[in-house]
């Protein structure tokens, strides 16, 4: 699977990225949190990861970096995906956020999951629309 802007597989990095950005990908799924990874790793992100909101505060707590956006299920078990972006938020302001989810877009606004303006993806995905959307978020063109 070849993702524009990634490497190419040549080792030279895309002129249009000024290096690896991090992204903290928390998804409850183990499927879809592999696919996401491999996508977002093809697409030239480094990618921490957690199976839980719970599990990406830890993952956090051991790490020094940046993290340049957090693509998060709105809906996991135990704490979801609103709540760890809004503790994120708290700490590392300006933190960009793409919400993913099984429901819509209307159905995750009206229920007031997903806010004004707020990046959200609908799953299934195409791995176009998950760099594209994570691309928009961190302001990378």
């Amino acid at each position: 699977m070849t993702v524009p802007g990634g490497d190419g597989g040549d080792g030279r990095a895309s002129a249009e990225r000024p290096g690896p950005r991090t992204v903290l990908l928390v998804e409850d799924s183990g499927m879809v949190r592999d696919l996401a990874r491999e996508i977002l790793v093809m697409g030239g992100y480094r990618v921490l990861e957690a199976g839980s909101a719970e599990r990406a505060l830890v993952v956090l707590s051991g790490h020094d970096g940046p993290i340049d956006a957090l693509v998060t299920d709105l809906q996991m078990p135990g704490m979801g995906g609103r709540e760890l972006a809004d503790r994120l938020r708290a700490e590392r302001p300006g933190l960009s956020v793409v919400f993913i989810s099984g429901f819509t877009e209307a159905a995750a606004r009206v229920s007031g999951a997903l806010g004004p303006g707020e990046s959200f993806l609908e799953k299934p995905f195409s791995p176009m629309a998950l760099i594209r959307r994570v691309r928009e978020a961190t302001g990378e063109q």
